[in-house]
Formats: C-alpha cells, sequence, structure tokens
C-alpha cells in the first residue's frame, strides 16, 4: 500500500487528509465527526466562496432527508474541533441567509506524505462521545484527576448538580484513551430508575453479551484479567447499589480502575475524592475591564456561549462588570452560566442581570438561603419560563427519553394535534441553542440528550402538566417501532454498527416495559415484550428477555395476550431456560404449551422449532428415544408439509449416537451439516433458535473418532468451531468448545490442547453467565486431571455430580460419574469407586445409552487392575466385555483402548498370543490417525511384540 495520500490540505495548525478521513493538528489527531468532516471538506476545497447549506446539505447527507439543524450542530461540532473561539482564528465564517464560508489561507497538494504512526481507523476501544463544545477553566481539574487516577484505582468527582462533573470526567477519560489495553468505557448511569440493573448497564457499555441469572459475578469474572478505565456518570440517585458493584469489581477485577460522578462520594473501600467547585468569578466587579474578567473561567464560559449563540456579541469594558456579577450570582455552575448565556440575544446584558436578579427574589426566605441546588433550580425554571408555549411542551416531552434520542423519535413522541412536526424540529434547534439540550456528533447522525437535573425539572413538570401518561404512550408505542427497525437491519447493518445504533436505546425498552406494565397499558406491553425479543437476542440479553416474557406471561395479563403472544412467549421462555439453566421441568413445560399452540394454529415453522427444543430438552435429560421420537415427528411434519426434512436429523443423529448406532447416527448428521447455511426464519419470527447444524457437526465430529476416523473428527470439530466463532452467539461457542473441541482432543489424548480449550470455553461460559454450561465443563476438567496425574479435589467434584444431576443434564451425567469413581478408588476408596462406575453402567443401559458402556468397562478395568492385585481375571472380563460391546456398535477407537489395556495386563501376567493378535488386528483397521495418542501408544506395543 502507497504511503502517499491523494490530496492534502493545511491551514493554521491543521492538516486535513480528507481521503483518509483524517484530521491533525500538530500532528496529533483530532477527534472529529464524520459529518463534520465531510463539511471542513467541502468548505476547504473553495476556500472563500460561499458554500450553501443546501449544497452542503446534499453532499454530506446524500441519501436522507435531514432537516437544517442537523448542519448546525455538526457546524458547531466542527467549530470547537478548530478551536474556534472569541480570542482565536475564526476559520468559517456565517453569511447569513446564503451559508458558510471558509476564510483562512489554505495549502492544497494533490499529494502528501501522511504523518508518521498514523492509522487510518482507531481500533474501536471506547464508547465516549464526541465533544461538541470548549471546555472552560476546568483544565487543573482534569491535570488533577488525570494524576491521582495514576495512584488510585478509585476516583470520584462530586458536586452539585450542573458543576461540570461530567464534562471533566469525559475529558479526563479521553485523555486515557490508548493507554489502557481493554479501553476506556463510559457507563451512563442517569437513565436507570431499577438498581439491580447496573450490572446489565455495565455489561452493555463495555460490549458484554451476558446472560446470567447472577450479572455482577458474571461481569466480574470477565473483567478478572482485563484492564480498562470505567467511567460511571451520575451514580447518586443509585448509590448504594452503584457502591456495590464498583465494590465487588474493584475487589475481583485488579487490572480495572473506575472514574466516578456523583453529588456525594460513594464510601467505596479506596476511593479517592476530588471536590468541584463552582468556576472562578471576580470577587468585585465594580470597575472591571474584560481583559481582567476574561481570566476568570467563569467569564470566559458565559462569553464562549453567549458568542455561540449571538455571533456578533462583543464582550466590552462596558458589559465586564455585569457579565461577572450574573457568574458570581450563579455560584460558577457551568450549566446555569450557560443557560443564561444563551439568552443575551433576547435581552442584552443589562436585562438579563435584572431578569436573573428577580428570580433569585423569589427564593429569598426560603429555608438555607440561596444554596447551589436552589440557583441551578431557578436557573432552570428562569429559561423554562422564557420559552413559548410550544418548546415548554417539546421540553416535557423529550424529558420522556431515557438517553440518547434522534430528531425523528423527538418528532414521534412530541408531536400531537397541537404541535406539529416542523414545530418540534425548530423547537429541538431551540433548545439546543438555549443549551437545555445536548447535541452529540455520530458518523451515523445527530442524537440529543437532556441532562440529568434538567431533565428531572422537565419530568416534574410533564407529570404535573397532566401529560405524562400521553407522552409514556406514544414513547412506548415508538418503543414498538424501534424495536421492528433493529430486527430489519440485523441483517442490513454490521454488527458494530447495528450496536451502535441500537444498543443505546435498551434504557428506553426498558422504561417502556416497566411503564407498560406498571399502568394501564399492559396489552401495548405484552406487544412490545413479544416484538423486543429478537433485540434481546442481538443484545446477548437473555436473562433479561427470560424475565419479561416470565412477566408478560403472568395470569393477570392474560385478556391483554393473542393466542399467538402465548405461542411465542412460552416458546422463549424454553429457549432461554434451557440455555442459562439447563433442562430444567419448566422448559419441557412452556416448550409444550408452544407446541400444542402452533398445532392449533396449524403453523408449521413454529411447530417444527418447538419440537426441535423438545428433542433438544430430551437429549440433555438422557432420554435419547423420546429425542428420536420427536425427532421423527418434525421429519413426519416436514415432508407432509413438503419442506426440507434434513433439520430432523439433528437431534436424532445425536440420539443415536448415544444409543450405539453409530453409523445410522453419522448418516443422519452428515445429512444436515452438508445443507447450505441459511438465516434459517421467517420475517416475522425471531427467537432464540436451537441452532441444529452446529450441534450436528459437534456430534458427528464424536461418532467419526469413534468408528476410527480421528483425523476427520478434528477436522470436524475445527469447522464447528469455525462456524460457531462466525455467529457471534454466545451458546453457539460454548457448544462448540465444550461439546466439540475439548471432547475431541480429550479422544485424541491431546491433553494440552484439551486444556487451551477447557479454560477458553470456561472463561466464555464465565463472562456469558451460562452456569449450566459451567458446570458441564467441570466433567471434562476432572477428567483431564485424572489422566495428567493432576490431583482431583473429591468433595468439589461431588458437589459439580450434585448440580448436573439437579440441573437435570444426564446426557453426560454418567460418564462424570465414571469418573468421579475412577478418582475415588486412585484416592484409596476402592469399593465406592468401583460402585459408582457399575451405577454409571446401570443407569446408561436403563435409557439405553450405551454408546459410552466399553470406555466405562475399561475404566473398571483399569482400577481393578491397579489397586486389586489378586483381581486380574475380572479386569481381564472387564476389558473383553468392553471389546466385545465395541465391535457390536462399531466403535472401533473404544475397541482399540480396551486392546492396549488387554494387552498390557497380560504383559504383566506374562503375555498372551491372543490379545497380541486382537490388538495388531484392531490396529490394522485403521486408515488415518496414526499419529494420535491411542494409535501411537498401540503401535508401540505392537513394535515392542515383534522386537522380542
Amino acid at each position: 500500500m502507497s504511503d502517499v495520500a491523494p490530496r492534502s490540505f493545511v491551514f493554521g495548525p491543521f492538516l486535513l487528509l480528507p481521503e483518509r478521513q483524517l484530521l491533525m493538528r500538530d500532528e496529533t489527531p483530532v477527534r472529529i465527526g464524520g459529518r463534520a468532516l465531510d463539511i471542513l471538506t467541502m468548505l476547504v476545497e473553495r476556500p472563500g466562496d460561499v458554500v450553501g447549506k443546501r449544497e452542503l446539505m446534499s453532499r454530506v447527507w446524500p441519501d436522507t432527508i435531514v432537516e437544517e439543524g442537523n448542519l448546525k450542530v455538526n457546524m458547531a461540532a466542527l467549530r470547537r474541533a478548530l478551536e474556534e473561539g472569541p480570542d482565536t482564528i475564526q476559520y468559517i465564517a456565517t453569511v447569513v441567509g446564503r451559508g458558510y464560508r471558509f476564510t483562512a489561507p489554505v495549502q492544497y497538494s494533490g499529494s502528501a506524505p501522511l504523518p508518521p504512526n498514523t492509522e487510518t481507523v482507531a481500533p474501536r476501544n471506547h464508547n465516549l462521545p464526541t465533544a461538541t463544545t470548549r471546555i472552560v477553566g476546568r483544565q487543573d481539574a482534569i491535570n488533577a484527576t488525570l494524576g491521582e487516577l495514576q495512584d488510585a484505582r478509585m476516583v470520584s468527582i462530586v458536586g452539585a448538580g450542573g458543576i461540570g462533573k461530567t464534562t471533566v470526567a469525559l475529558a479526563v477519560a479521553q485523555q486515557t484513551v490508548g493507554l489502557t489495553r481493554d479501553g476506556v468505557w463510559l457507563v451512563d448511569l442517569s437513565p436507570l430508575k431499577d438498581p439491580a440493573l447496573i450490572p446489565n448497564v455495565i455489561a452493555t457499555a463495555i460490549g458484554l453479551a451476558a446472560h446470567s441469572a447472577n450479572m455482577l459475578a458474571a461481569l466480574s469474572g470477565f473483567l478478572r484479567d482485563r484492564e480498562m478505565l470505567l467511567v460511571f456518570d451520575s451514580c447518586e440517585h443509585i448509590i448504594e447499589s452503584a457502591a456495590a458493584s464498583i465494590d465487588r469489581i474493584l475487589t475481583e477485577a485488579p487490572g480495572i480502575r473506575i472514574l466516578a460522578t456523583s453529588r456525594e462520594p460513594l464510601r467505596v473501600k479506596g476511593e479517592r475524592v476530588r471536590r468541584l467547585p463552582g468556576l472562578a468569578t471576580p470577587s468585585e466587579t465594580r470597575g472591571l475591564r474584560a481583559d481582567t474578567a476574561l481570566a476568570f473561567p467563569a467569564v470566559q464560559l458565559f462569553v464562549d456561549r453567549a458568542t455561540d449563540r449571538l455571533e456578533s456579541f462583543d464582550f466590552g469594558d462596558a458589559d465586564a462588570p455585569l457579565v461577572a456579577e450574573i457568574c458570581r450570582k450563579l455560584d460558577g455552575l457551568a450549566l446555569a452560566i450557560e443557560l443564561a448565556a444563551t439568552r443575551v440575544d433576547a435581552f442584552g446584558i443589562a436585562e438579563l442581570l435584572k431578569q436573573l436578579d428577580d428570580r433569585f427574589r423569589l427564593l429569598q426566605g426560603h429555608r438555607g438561603g440561596i444554596e447551589r441546588h436552589r440557583t441551578l433550580t431557578a436557573t432552570i425554571d428562569w429559561s423554562y419560563d422564557l420559552l413559548s408555549e410550544s418548546e415548554r411542551a417539546i421540553m416535557r416531552r423529550v424529558a420522556i427519553f431515557a438517553g440518547l434520542f434522534s430528531l425523528n423519535s423527538a418528532c414521534t413522541v412530541a408531536a400531537d394535534a397541537q404541535i406539529d412536526r416542523v414545530l418540534v424540529i425548530d423547537g429541538i434547534a431551540s433548545l439546543v441553542a438555549k443549551s437545555l439540550l445536548t447535541a452529540e456528533v455520530h458518523d451515523m447522525e445527530v442524537e440529543y440528550r437532556m441532562l440529568d437535573t434538567t431533565r428531572a425539572y422537565a419530568l416534574e413538570k410533564l407529570a404535573t402538566s397532566h401529560e405524562l401518561d400521553g407522552a409514556r404512550q406514544r414513547h412506548a408505542e415508538h418503543c414498538l417501532e424501534l424495536v421492528g427497525l433493529a430486527k430489519a437491519d440485523v441483517d442490513r447493518l454490521p454488527r458494530i454498527d447495528w450496536l451502535a445504533r441500537y444498543g443505546p436505546k435498551t434504557d428506553d425498552i426498558r422504561d417502556a416495559l416497566r411503564w407498560a406494565f406498571t399502568g394501564s397499558a399492559a396489552a401495548l406491553g405484552v406487544r412490545l415484550t413479544v416484538a423486543a425479543i429478537p433485540f434481546g437476542k442481538q443484545m446477548s440479553l437473555v436473562e433479561e428477555c427470560r424475565m419479561a416474557v416470565e412477566r408478560a406471561l403472568d395470569d393477570r395479563f392474560h385478556a391483554h395476550r393473542s393466542i399467538r403472544d402465548d405461542l411465542i412467549l412460552n416458546l422463549t421462555l424454553g429457549a432461554t431456560l434451557l440455555h442459562t439453566r439447563g433442562p430444567l421441568v419448566q422448559v419441557k413445560v412452556s416448550l409444550g404449551k408452544a407446541l400444542e399452540i402452533a398445532e392449533m394454529l396449524g403453523d408449521i415453522d413454529l411447530q417444527l422449532e418447538c419440537l426441535r427444543g423438545l428433542s433438544e430438552y430430551e437429549l440433555w435429560t438422557g432420554d435419547s428415544h423420546a429425542a428420536i421420537a420427536l425427532a421423527e415427528k418434525i421429519r413426519a411434519i416436514s415432508e407432509e408439509d413438503g419442506a426440507a426434512s434434513a433439520e430432523a436429523d439433528a437431534q436424532a443423529g445425536s440420539a443415536l449416537s448415544w444409543l450405539g448406532a453409530l453409523a445410522a447416527s453419522r448418516h443422519r448428521l452428515e445429512s444436515i451439516v452438508r445443507q447450505p447455511v441459511s438465516r434459517n426464519l421467517r420475517p416475522d419470527v425471531a427467537r432464540f433458535e436451537f441452532d441444529q447444524r452446529l450441534t450436528a457437526r459437534g456430534a458427528l465430529a464424536t461418532v467419526q473418532w469413534l468408528q476410527g476416523f480421528p483425523d476427520q473428527a478434528l477436522e470436524t470439530a475445527r469447522r464447528q468451531l469455525e462456524e460457531a466463532e462466525a455467529s457471534n452467539y454466545a451458546v453457539s461457542l460454548c457448544y462448540a468448545l465444550l461439546h466439540g473441541s475439548v471432547i475431541v482432543a480429550l479422544y485424541l489424548r491431546d491433553y494440552e490442547a484439551a486444556y487451551r480449550y477447557l479454560e477458553r470455553g470456561v472463561e466464555h461460559a464465565t463472562r456469558h453467565g451460562l452456569t449450566i454450561w459451567r458446570a458441564m465443563a467441570v466433567g471434562p476438567r476432572y477428567r483431564l486431571n485424572l489422566y495428567t496425574n493432576h490431583p482431583v479435589d473429591l468433595a468439589a467434584f461431588r458437589e459439580t455430580l450434585t448440580e448436573v444431576r439437579e440441573g437435570g443434564f444426564r446426557m453426560r451425567y454418567p460418564n462424570y460419574l465414571t469418573n468421579y469413581g475412577e478418582a475415588l478408588a486412585r484416592q484409596g476408596d476402592v469399593e465406592g469407586g468401583l460402585a459408582c462406575i457399575d451405577d454409571a453402567i446401570t443407569l446408561s443401559e436403563s435409557r439405553g445409552q450405551i454408546v459410552g458402556i466399553p470406555e466405562m468397562l475399561r475404566i473398571k478395568g483399569n482400577v481393578i487392575r491397579f489397586q486389586d492385585p489378586q483381581g486380574q481375571d475380572k479386569a481381564t472380563d472387564c476389558y473383553r466385555r468392553s471389546i466385545e460391546l465395541a465391535r457390536r456398535d462399531g466403535a472401533l477407537s473404544w475397541e482399540l483402548r480396551s486392546a492396549i489395556s488387554l494387552v498390557k495386563l497380560w504383559r504383566e501376567r506374562g503375555g498372551n498370543d491372543e490379545a497380541e493378535d486382537m490388538l495388531a488386528s484392531t490396529y490394522g483397521r485403521f486408515d488415518e490417525g496414526f499419529s494420535t495418542g491411542d494409535l501411537r501408544r498401540a503401535r508401540a506395543l505392537i513394535d515392542t511384540r515383534i522386537a522380542r
């Protein structure tokens, strides 16, 4: 790749490289949104010319109809990126009524070398918003906080509402980007009402897909080996729960540092508290000159924001005492100063001060005098009163949004018969200009947010205006529309873009669901719950989805559910329960209810989905015959409907393998893994579906090994893992790692690889809170420890057996019980160990799950051989029975293992030609896998016999 750029533009200290989407200032990249960069490119291409607003908008948003407010917000962001201010170079001039002109000299080059060590696109290692305003008067606090974060793992920025805590925290976070291995992540707690969801909000912020009933434990486990900075913004309203979560993270994840903002300290162990004062203001205002006043940050902020509001504002000596007095009366509160400065165009400085005096006079006589929070409330109240009636209504209504919202969302919620869409658009632009809304620039669009202090005020006004229920209703209906758009965009957008667009809407959906079910809109709540199921899957909020569908299925809401709602809700409940808590009885009950409804409705697709879920459930419980019966029902329905019946082969193939019918099993499994990959679902149905192809591939790998094809098994497991990684779905990767790669590596005696896959699987299950999968991983771990002569904790092993048994996961339970028996015998309890192995064999026989019995008999023979010198004949019988059963089922690999053990036993007793011939014959039937563990052992034994 060439190291020259096609075009470069140099102006002042800046270098613009449009084709690289890069703006540099003195060789340092400038963070700027993509739209603002496009605007800058168009202006510098024609320096000195007036570029019309419509021309700019048509180029920057070529395929989208946008309002002029979007251009204004991006232009403001661009000015900030260029650091324009009252006393700095002005690069862009506004030509009133026409457009904008780039006024600075521009040096253009058709090709210019890129600055060294510059990346075109930085990896996503933070979620911080692009700053749209210049920070004034806080550099000392920013530097001090940065220093404290070097010495302490927990720093809290504490101060009154509107003082500027978030501004400082974000500035600190920006300067930390790139300095921590795993990134810097903003956790905005301001929209959160339910303290129990704090771990979920953290997980969403850092991009963690979690499926857990104990989210905090899953989160702490994931963070344990990470290095990152977490910025918790607005902790005060849920401070106890925030402190508890932070304390747990700090205790269990030593590489995590935390920066928090709150109106009071969190009182977490090791917390450093930085109290943020108001911006400095002149103590004496009489005779104050403009240059002297501008030395104070509060005055700088006022002038900066006033200039934004009114480009003709000229701060002179006559204004200095008045502005200083305004800032003093506002106690240096950044938000209050910004709110006041936005009214300079309406009143002028002198009248502005008079208006503030009138407002504060109303507070005299109240207990405590004019405290900071009274100052801020008075300022917001004053700003609110100065709005037009339509602007007030718009401000009240958009306060309903929990976080970021788009202009279209604002129009949907705020517009009604009295206030049309045009008024809402104009009102949003006005509220941004008056600092009652903030605008954040993202590459895809401009979005808006109301600061938590302002939002709390506006929500109170909304409630007292008797508009709350109406706004909530429109908001919930909008969320219903939103999840529909999110579902449609799943296949259209790359996953990272989908998450960036829809992930921040999670709190709004939570709020809408909470209101709908606690108010009088349960019918809407049910509709939203059903529609949000695909959203929950994409966000990996499996446990939240389970709780939501359980709530919607409550008898209180029966009248609000359609029969189809009951179908989808029960199907989803069964699926989410199975993959998070295992095959509990409730899974079968829910899937059974869903199946009954699907049959009644004649919905073939959903009948098949329910049957697949039930078959999967029966497999997990160890009832292969029931799983096969359900699979045959799937086949019959599919063939009758004219649909492909291959998916019936996934469960049938797996079930047949457990029954020892390996040839039939392989035929079924290969029929599904050879099918082309499909998106699988009708457009009107999306749920936590069962991945037939992936589970079939894992089962096929096991069958291939059992039949004597180790190399094929290894390749199949590799393909399964590759597909699971590409799926971006947590359960799929658990399947591939713990039911595929680990098992095959154990069979091949590649213990190093087995440990590697096992550790990855356990970490992944822990990260996603999949407790049943963690339990299933313990069995292979103990087996590995036995094979590699590592110590085994028998008490912990017993607890795991109990957890697996009580969780209903009995498919592999006899295997684990056999390994426990072997461990018990090795630690001296031979009788107890043999009893456990016999129980495992009996349990397998009673269910027909006979495929593992040859290995159980071999292990029993080993226990007798090594622990009971008088029981050699019994050991021989175990090996011979194992070989006989393995031959009957075509399990060549089991046959080889037992033949090896039999030869070793007879050599200890002087040798046996029949056993030696049996081993040589078994080995001779292999066509591959000669580098794998069992075949190497067999070859060594055969070579030793020849040498004798």
